[in-house]
């Protein structure tokens, strides 16, 4: 990747990151363990230097932490996590016999922590998430628990998932300037009404934010973004590549602290996804697919 890497925290990455939840989590068929680990190889390969996991991604309720695990056999297979690789997961979704929950519990973070350092076999996390706030409990104290679990070496950054603006000012009230590495939330060409602002507020605060299903989704928007937007489609016409690497260079261009993270479950679309960091774009077309997409 030739654009500059962006900040994340401490840490400095690729402008474009690996979503691995599909190994795990589909609305299709998955696919097999080889292919999922030749998927976060080819990002490797690729220059991707950020991984983007959650203990809650599996087939089943029974199998918490399976792509956790595929990331750790992925990065064996490879011959050894590179130094300049940041691996991200997320705690506080429940999952069970009974259905999905939410728990921001300081204990159940604690203990959420122990298991991912487990799956992923680290001695600490590079990039922890709460994935998405326990609204029965205060967020204050979801957050000050991860402050207690960075003081104590098991993550190295904080970041919270799926929060509105105001959450946001919570979390950079208990963590002092500086203290939140990231925001994740959903934001893509379908879906930005609501998270725009995260967006914006993120950039004004030296916030990394990290888009989540950046294309659209992998119930089959992702597939369709250059039908469903034609601006974006006649932009990938005219640079002969694929509508996806414009959406994802659109999206870069938006803030320098805006890291998209796509999902993949197969090498040839991780590697196209990857090339949209090489993308140059003009001022026009940049403004012809905002006045198309943002509004």
């Amino acid at each position: 990747m030739t654009k500059t890497k962006r900040s994340l925290g401490q840490f400095t990455v690729s402008p474009i990151g690996l979503g691995a939840m599909p190994s795990s989590m589909s609305g299709g068929e998955l696919p097999g363990e080889a292919q999922a680990i030749e998927t976060i190889r080819a990002a490797l390969d690729a220059g991707i230097t950020l991984i983007d996991t959650a203990d809650i991604y599996a087939p089943s309720w029974d199998q918490m932490g399976h792509n956790e695990r595929l990331v750790a056999k992925a990065l064996k297979a490879h011959g050894g996590r590179p130094d300049d690789v940041v691996i991200a997961t997320k705690g506080g979704i429940t999952r069970s016999a009974e259905g999905w929950g939410r728990d921001g519990s300081a204990e159940y973070l604690r203990t959420a922590v122990q298991k991912s350092l487990e799956a992923l076999e680290l001695d600490f996390i590079d990039l922890y998430y709460v994935h998405r706030p326990d609204r029965q409990r205060l967020y204050s104290e979801t957050i000050e628990a991860l402050s207690d679990l960075r003081s104590e070496g098991l993550i190295k950054e904080i970041g919270i998932s799926n929060a509105n603006v105001e959450e946001i000012q919570v979390a950079v009230d208990v963590l002092g300037d500086g203290g939140l590495a990231a925001v994740q939330n959903e934001f893509s060409p379908k879906f930005h009404h609501t998270s725009k602002p995260e967006l914006d507020f993120c950039g004004e605060h030296g916030i990394a934010f990290l888009p989540w299903s950046p294309l659209g989704g992998t119930s089959g928007g992702a597939k369709r973004v250059g039908e469903s937007y034609p601006a974006i489609a006649k932009v990938a016409a005219a640079h002969d590549v694929s509508p996806q690497q414009v959406t994802l260079a659109w999206e870069l261009s938006l803030g320098g602290h805006v890291i998209p993270i796509p999902g993949a479950s197969r090498p040839e679309t991780i590697r196209d996804s990857a090339l949209a960091a090489n993308l140059e774009l003009s001022a026009e077309e940049l403004s012809s697919i905002s006045a198309a997409v943002l509004r």
